[in-house]
């Protein structure tokens, strides 16, 4: 017998009907745009002060990393994995004998005294996992080879206090010049009149390069016409971009993608041969650990450097955790990724509460920095120094973060997606003087999460001309298309979340609809 039907009384129809028309507004209204791209970039142009960062990492972020197959293991080339034989050999030996391919490092500790150098490419260093392989470096690298040196101030210390690591991947990109720039162009062009196309041809990869003079103009330029006091920098800045040429005729060379700065005679602007010697290394799957040290505070580094890539183009770091180390990872290279890099320490800490110098360094350009945990304090967790542009930061997050711009003209580099976590130092900043402001022009700060409130980074930082969009803040919104940009906008509503993800993923569609 089928019971009688209920129906809902006109009094909660009601309250339902309210509940859900609330509910849809909220979901309307909770989330929020940024002026300077919209909800699916209809807001941004290639002149926007917002940069195109979708050509960082990995095979201009268009591919994903190889799975490389493994053809070779460290054991047996004599590694032993016990923590107390000496396995440098073993590596070294392994890498010689390896033409391509993944070389596999079984789960065990291997101990490490003298620097690992990869200068061919197509090798990979695989773990066994971050829990399971561990590479252990007893002595730090200035007692391997000394390189003393000194701070720009004069005060002697290690040059490995900023520099080098146990692991070196270096190549060269054997640039040389191809053609001359017949004509200035401006920020955003995507083409150039050459000299002479001769040595040209479509589908070539060059890269775009200018040098300073004397009176500094290259760097003022970077810095939209507000560098502070650069009396050190004695015309020695440069500016470069990779790109890919698309089109030729006569002298006039199209390219895939903007230019990121102004192009000027003065500055005698080419396009350089860009044939990287070294390129798909990958170190991945494993932690590497120095010895458990009181740390001594600034300067004082003797070189318990993880990684250092120099002058490759497409390789990698990833799954990687660092313990007790002086410095991480410094990365000076093009289209290359550092992802799921994790640092923790059980050092004694100094008076600033930090147990070591650089956590990541990212120098040249278009590299992508993803996926990071910073479990403690370096004096500069994550560093943009040296005219490095087009790198990008994203997915991460940390106790207290600080984005450290080193000086010399940092230009146009994105942080993104991050959980800064304390948020008291997020724009502690080092380098020398009178080399620059901190930070150059168009640096762009994306849903960046804290603790403490932020606000617009002090003058000494940077010009006006950098972005925030939707950092944690207590002040109001200021946006001047020719000056500051501050969109205070809740991290949590702002869409898209990631704006590099957001600019790739754009990118590659209208890609694929030509």
């Amino acid at each position: 017998m089928q019971g009688p039907k209920h129906t809902p009384k006109p009094a909660l129809i009601s309250v339902l009907t309210v509940c859900f028309w609330v509910a849809l507004s909220f979901d309307a209204h909770s989330a929020q745009y940024s002026d300077l791209w919209g909800k699916n970039g209809e807001k941004w142009t290639a002149t926007s002060r917002l940069p195109d960062f979708s050509y960082a990492g990995y095979g201009r972020g268009e591919k994903q990393i190889p799975a490389v197959m493994i053809s070779a293991n460290v054991k047996k080339f004599g590694a032993v994995g016990d923590g107390k034989a000496d396995d440098t050999q073993a590596f070294i030996d392994a890498i010689k004998a390896t033409k391509k391919g993944a070389i596999a490092i079984p789960p065990g500790r291997y101990r490490v005294t003298s620097f690992i150098n990869i200068d061919k490419p197509d090798i990979v260093l695989r773990g066994a996992g971050t829990e399971k392989t561990t590479l252990f470096f007893p002595v730090p690298l200035e007692h391997v080879r000394s390189n003393m040196g000194e701070t720009t101030g004069g005060r002697p210390t290690s040059n490995y206090s900023w520099s080098g690591g146990f692991i070196s991947v270096k190549g060269s990109y054997r640039s040389s010049n191809l053609c001359g720039i017949s004509a200035d162009a401006s920020r955003g062009d995507n083409q150039l009149q050459v000299t002479s196309a001769k040595d040209l041809h479509v589908g070539r990869v060059v890269e775009l390069y200018q040098h300073d003079i004397a009176d500094n103009s290259l760097a003022t330029c970077l810095y939209a016409n507000d560098p502070g006091s650069t009396k050190m920098l004695k015309g020695r800045t440069s500016i470069s971009q990779v790109l890919t040429i698309t089109s030729i005729k006569g002298n006039t060379v199209h390219f895939d993608r903007p230019i990121r700065f102004d192009v000027k005679q003065k500055w005698k602007p080419v396009l350089r041969r860009f044939a990287p010697t070294v390129t798909n290394v990958g170190i991945e799957n494993m932690t590497f650990e120095f010895p458990n040290t009181d740390y001594k505070g600034h300067f004082t580094e003797l070189g318990f450097n993880a990684m250092a890539f120099s002058n490759v183009s497409n390789c990698w770091a990833r799954n990687i955790k660092i313990l007790n180390c002086d410095s991480g990872i410094f990365l000076r290279s093009t289209f290359c990724n550092l992802e799921n890099i994790t640092f923790d320490s059980r050092r004694k800490v100094d008076n600033q509460k930090c147990i070591g110098h650089h956590g990541i360094t990212l120098s040249g350009g278009d590299n992508l920095l993803t996926g990071f945990k910073y479990n403690v304090r370096f004096i500069h967790d994550i560093t943009v120094t040296s005219s490095s542009s087009g790198n990008v930061s994203s997915n991460g997050r940390g106790v207290d973060i600080c984005f450290d711009h080193h000086k010399r003209a940092p230009y146009g580099n994105l942080f993104t997606n991050i959980d800064i976590g304390k948020g008291s130092r997020m724009y502690k900043c080092g380098g020398g003087a009178d080399l620059g402001k901190n930070c150059a022009a168009y640096e762009t700060f994306w849903n960046i999460r804290a603790q403490l409130p932020q606000a617009f980074p002090p003058d000494r930082f940077c010009p006006d001309l950098v972005n925030l969009i939707a950092v944690h803040t207590d002040k109001p919104s200021v946006k001047d298309h020719d000056g500051k940009w501050f969109e205070a906008i809740a991290p949590d509503q702002i869409e898209p979340k990631n704006i590099h993800t957001a600019q790739l993923k754009r990118r590659l569609r209208s890609s694929q609809n030509r």
